[in-house]
């Protein structure tokens, strides 16, 4: 999983890096131009824990079965038990024991965190290539083998961020003022 967030960390800073000089020699060397709004909104994908940002579609862990499958069990394992990157499922109940066992089910306070998540980094060879709707069945799927949510529930913008993981309320909220809930 540090290798996701390192690739994340260094993409974002290697393209504010890039972007700024070339904006500067728009100006001054005539080349490049600013991006278009269609071409921001493509990169504007910021989901919020309450679903604000989330696109429409839907999906059932029944239908994300057979993506997970075959997008993601190679990595994450057949039942997202684990595979290269560690289990996704588990580990309730042991983030306050010497061996902490930190999954999207134990630890990730929001379902909508996951979704976006998928959504911007899934699959590892491809990010970002899923369609809306298989995004939403492999996120009911991932949390329907934690137990969360049944085979059949829909997920989708209205429902997903109704659902509440089992680690919601194992956060400190930030006291400072102006930082929101």
């Amino acid at each position: 999983m540090w290798l996701h967030r390192w690739l994340i960390c260094s993409s974002v800073t290697m393209l504010l890096m890039a972007s700024s000089p070339l904006y500067s020699q728009t100006k001054r060397l005539g080349v490049g131009r600013p991006a278009t709004a269609a071409e921001i909104k493509a990169w504007d994908i910021s989901v919020a824990p309450d679903g604000r940002g989330l696109p429409e579609g839907s999906g059932t862990a029944a239908a994300g079965k057979e993506v997970y499958a075959r997008r993601c069990s190679e990595c994450h394992g057949e039942n997202a038990d684990g595979g290269d990157d560690g289990p996704l499922i588990g580990g309730q109940g042991s983030l306050a024991t010497p061996k902490p066992l930190k999954t999207v089910v134990s630890f990730w306070p929001h379902a909508t965190t996951l979704w976006d998540y998928v959504n911007r980094t899934m699959p590892f060879d491809r990010p970002g290539m899923l369609p809306a709707d298989q995004v939403y069945s492999v996120v009911a799927y991932v949390l329907h083998l934690g137990g969360i949510v049944g085979e059949n529930d829909v997920m989708d913008a209205k429902t997903l961020p109704q659902v509440k993981m089992p680690n919601r309320d194992g956060f400190v909220r930030d006291p400072r003022p102006g930082i929101g809930k």
